[in-house]
């Protein structure tokens, strides 16, 4: 990542990404997403915010197939 910090956290710019979407997104398309605003960040930073919306049941990571992951809002009852 960049050494200034960015206005918007990493895990909002993810949750809003998501929301805009208004469904599930590859894994890959949101690193794509997340480079557009942030520049350069490692897939290790990526699953390290969606690791800490998934343990705060704000997101779902499934794996679609091999090597695929897709992320999406968490349903909200």
């Amino acid at each position: 990542m960049n050494k200034i910090w960015p206005s918007t956290p990493l895990t909002l710019f993810i949750i809003e990404t998501l929301e805009k979407k208004k469904s599930m997104i590859d894994k890959d398309e949101l690193l794509k997403e997340v480079k557009e605003k942030y520049g350069e960040i490692s897939f290790k930073e990526l699953n390290n915010a969606l690791l800490k919306l998934e343990i705060l049941g704000l997101i779902k990571v499934s794996r679609l197939m091999k090597g695929k992951r897709v992320v999406e809002l968490a349903k909200t009852s």
